[in-house]
């Protein structure tokens, strides 16, 4: 396929959404880090970090996704030995080792795993020869999606865990799951909620406790929750300003440049920039939905449907989060957010999208 045509049959719209929510968060990271604080270096970082994810998504969106396909054995055997050895070695960052050093970087190997789960759901749904999921294919790649699952919830990181299960999820609806095994479903996850209590960490359990009530621990446990709505009911309408959010910038607010980045968001910029940044994501998420309902196959399709569902769980758990209507997880905001992983692998996953555009037109 010729570079012009390449270059030309991109998904422009996905790309400039794309780059203008990063630019939000750029200006967000640099307004709650500025400063004698020890993220006042993040903003230009993050700058970097896109710069290298667009580089990331060129090369991505070059590589035939049939043949990324072809290598899924390879990936998911290489993510599951990375996750191994983050849970063996891995950098220890409050409580949870979730990094790994890597040629004098850091990185979170779980965030490029989800682009493994992807590729895997897409291969094994796209090779089925009915119009729907069998109980025997639901519970093989359901197994083949626990094992990393299990290995990024022991680490432990509980919110990028059900990320991945997303995936899952949103692939088998699309293939066609019988209504009957999707109540059976429901009705064991029901009954196991009890069992899993006892295995989560118990400031998992705390936070379960206090995110509708965070006054009963408004110091521990509820603490983020009551900064995060106090800065999110500062903001009003218009928000009181770039650099100007008081609970940002008096350092009220913890992780104003990371998971809690929407609050101090919401703060500075009010009802009428939520309501911008969340169009900017919706406007995302239905061009990334466009190119699934335009893809030349069946994994095309759910790749890029893949890549839908996750963003719009990590959307969906991080905005409710922050606004007290879920409980609190370690899941950073997709572009907004300050992280190399994430934003490289986010990236990543728009160049997969890409690739599956560019491959009608190649006959």
């Amino acid at each position: 396929m010729a570079r012009y045509r390449s270059f030309r049959d991109l998904d422009w719209p996905l790309l400039i959404i794309s780059l203008i929510i990063s630019t939000l968060g750029v200006l967000q990271i640099y307004s709650a880090t500025h400063g004698d604080t020890p993220w006042r270096n993040a903003w230009w970082k993050q700058i970097i970090y896109i710069l290298v994810g667009l580089g990331l998504m060129w090369l991505t969106t070059s590589v035939d996704y049939h043949t990324l396909l072809g290598q899924v054995p390879i990936l998911y055997t290489l993510s599951v030995i990375g996750l191994i050895a983050t849970v063996a070695v891995g950098n220890v960052v409050f409580h949870a080792r979730r990094w790994i050093h890597v040629f004098g970087m850091s990185f979170q190997i779980s965030e490029f795993v989800k682009l493994v789960i992807i590729l895997m759901v897409a291969r094994y749904l796209s090779e089925l020869k009915s119009d729907e999921v069998s109980p025997r294919d639901l519970l093989k790649l359901g197994g083949l999606v626990a094992v990393p699952v299990a290995l990024v919830y022991y680490q432990p990181d509980l919110g990028t865990a059900v990320t991945c299960v997303s995936v899952l999820a949103a692939g088998i609806l699309l293939a066609g799951l019988r209504w009957q095994y999707i109540a059976a479903i429901a009705l064991v996850c029901a009954l196991a909620m009890p069992v899993g209590w006892y295995f989560i960490k118990d400031y998992q359990r705390a936070r379960f406790l206090t995110f509708r009530d965070p006054s009963l621990d408004p110091r521990g446990a509820g603490y983020q929750v009551i900064q995060s709505k106090i800065a999110i009911g500062h903001g009003g309408i218009w928000g009181a300003g770039l650099t100007k959010g008081t609970q940002t910038q008096l350092r009220f607010l913890p992780a104003a440049h990371n998971d809690l980045i929407f609050s101090g968001f919401a703060e500075e910029h009010g009802f009428v920039g939520v309501v911008v940044a969340l169009g900017l994501y919706f406007l995302l998420l239905m061009q990334i939905v466009q190119n699934a309902q335009t893809a030349p196959d069946r994994a095309g399709m759910y790749i890029c449907m893949g890549v839908a569902a996750l963003l719009l769980c990590h959307l969906l758990v991080n905005v409710g989060m922050v606004a007290g209507d879920m409980p609190l997880t370690g899941i950073p905001l997709p572009l907004m957010s300050a992280g190399g992983s994430i934003t490289m692998s986010v990236f990543v996953m728009l160049g997969l999208v890409n690739n599956v555009r560019l491959r009608r037109f190649v006959s």
